[in-house]
């Protein structure tokens, strides 16, 4: 029976193929074979020995490494045993020098592989989609708001266009990130490879070879955790940054704003009691997750301080920290990814949003004419703020009171006040910063 939600409800098929059990014990299979190779290739063991070890290698099962580990006791030997029960007379070879960790930590550098080009991919496919999204509202202008009050006007172009830059930023640190943490070694017991001699340097970068990973410069028995704690630190960054874009999408579908609603289904059920109800169910669910991918980070950072050369405290701890933020993190980026597709933008709402202060979000401009014609730009904050204080009090229109203001008055017209208050004509670069953005990021895109 399934008990975590990853089992039944959150995750990807294909990420959960990379951390699930069989393809753990594949992995592992994987970097003995890579070793073997490796060792042959340097004239350590027999070449004809590698050649069997490789070719009986898919013989060997999880199954049969799960019996031999419930009479030994230890997950790493069951595997050895079960690969060398396979491998006929090159059995002896199998596992030659090496050590639990030089084994494990690589083929968990083979996990982490595989889910970064996950990552990667679907990080590409999220700013193609909002690219795509900037363009379309790159004119589309709505109220800003800082401190949750309505200021001056922004764009949604821009605002797409400000998350599609955070995730290009992401990209760029993963690919950054890869030749760190996608890492592999092959060091021996407390990592002097004194087991390989004088080979154990050309072993480790032929093993890695084959296995398309980076070999480690040093490492004690166990590939140095900093690597690890940075990739999910990365996992908790693209969390957060999917968190503020529903937080976002969360607000802006509230009834009172209604500029934003995910798409809902023809069928679709709001609320067990309440059958109104339009709720952004998704982007909630991506705010709720995104708490357990950055939880993982204080753990992942503890993994790193072992006794000595080694302890066994990371291990525990790492079967659940790997597969719960990889899996988490990939399955909340598909799901914004699908939100954002399907995002249901309110023009209607947005416009009356614009307008709710009837002007006085719009007192800046203003502010900046006077002071281009001739005020002390101190005395014009003062002069406009006054008159929008006024207006809000008394329920005025702004343009009035500051047509009545005769500081505002002897320098700028009725009419002109009337256009300064309008909050298509102070977009300022909005659209030019979303086109040249595009244009830079486009090609990172899918």
């Amino acid at each position: 029976m399934a008990i975590h939600p990853i089992d039944f409800r959150y995750g990807t098929p294909e990420m959960r193929a990379v951390w699930d059990e069989e393809n753990r014990f594949r992995c592992v299979v994987s970097a003995e074979v890579g070793l073997a190779v490796a060792e042959a290739k340097a004239g350590v063991i027999p070449q004809a020995a590698a050649d069997e070890i490789e070719a009986h290698a898919p013989e060997a099962s999880l199954a049969r490494a799960k019996v031999i580990e419930e009479e030994i006791n230890h997950d790493m030997m069951a595997i050895v045993k079960a690969l060398s029960e396979v491998s006929g007379e090159s059995a002896r070879w199998v596992h030659y020098g090496a050590t639990s960790n030089d084994i494990l930590d690589t083929a968990t550098g083979l996990q982490v592989k595989d889910s970064l080009d996950i990552i990667e991919q679907k990080l590409r496919t999220l700013l193609g989609v909002l690219l795509q999204r900037s363009l379309e509202t790159k004119t589309l202008v709505c109220a800003g708001r800082t401190h949750g009050q309505i200021g001056v006007p922004t764009t949604y172009g821009l605002r797409f266009a400000i998350w599609a830059s955070e995730v290009s930023r992401h990209i760029e640190r993963l690919e950054q990130l890869r030749p760190r943490a996608a890492v592999g070694q092959m060091t021996g017991a407390v990592g002097t490879q004194a087991s390989l001699g004088s080979a154990g340097t050309a072993v480790m970068a032929h093993m890695m070879e084959y296995l398309g990973l980076t070999p480690v410069d040093v490492s004690s028995q166990v590939i140095q955790r900093d690597r690890f704690a940075e990739y999910i630190m990365f996992l908790a960054n693209v969390a957060t940054t999917l968190d503020k874009i529903a937080l976002e999408v969360r607000m802006m579908q509230r009834s009172e704003i209604g500029e934003l609603e995910e798409a809902f289904g023809k069928n679709q059920v709001g609320s067990s009691t309440m059958p109104h109800k339009r709720n952004p169910i998704k982007s909630e669910q991506v705010s709720g997750l995104s708490r357990i991918v950055r939880a993982m980070i204080e753990p992942a950072l503890a993994n790193n301080v072992l006794w000595d050369e080694r302890d066994l405290t990371n291990s525990s701890c790492e079967r659940v920290t790997f597969p719960e933020a990889s899996i988490l993190c990939d399955h909340i980026l598909t799901v914004m990814t699908k939100v954002l597709t399907g995002l249901r933008i309110r023009e209607d709402n947005i416009r009356r949003n614009l307008d709710l202060l009837h002007g006085v979000n719009m007192a800046e401009s203003v502010m900046i004419e006077l002071t281009k014609r001739g005020m002390d730009r101190q005395d014009a904050h003062e002069h406009v703020r006054v008159a929008c204080m006024v207006a809000l009090e008394e329920k005025r229109p702004v343009a009035t009171v500051f047509s009545e203001e005769e500081s505002v008055a002897a320098l700028i017209t009725y009419d002109e006040i009337v256009a300064l208050l309008n909050p298509d004509n102070y977009i300022g670069t909005a659209v030019s910063q979303v086109e040249g953005l595009a244009e830079k990021l486009g090609p990172l895109s899918l």
